[in-house]
């Protein structure tokens, strides 16, 4: 079987041009922090009722079921309290 040929180049062809990339600020502007500020606010102003709500809903259980008295869910919140300070 014979050698295949090869393709002589053509020269004078060019790369067609490329557009170049924005390049990507190390930090964020003004408004796009803004904007995650407003966004992280909406989903906590959401989130915070609920959540309060799951906890009270847990306490009482715990107090219909007797495990624990109002002194312990005090105690819990007082330590709780002293963790974040």
């Amino acid at each position: 079987m014979p050698p295949k040929r090869k393709v002589p180049r053509k020269w004078g062809r060019r790369r067609p041009a490329t557009r170049a990339k924005k390049t990507a600020s190390s930090k964020p502007s003004a408004a796009v922090l803004i904007r995650r500020m407003q966004d992280l606010t909406e989903r906590i102003d959401i989130v915070l009722p609920e959540l309060a709500a799951r906890v009270a809903s847990l306490e009482h259980l715990l107090l219909d079921l007797k495990l624990c008295t109002h002194e312990d869910l005090r105690r819990a919140r007082d330590f709780v309290k002293e963790q974040e300070a």
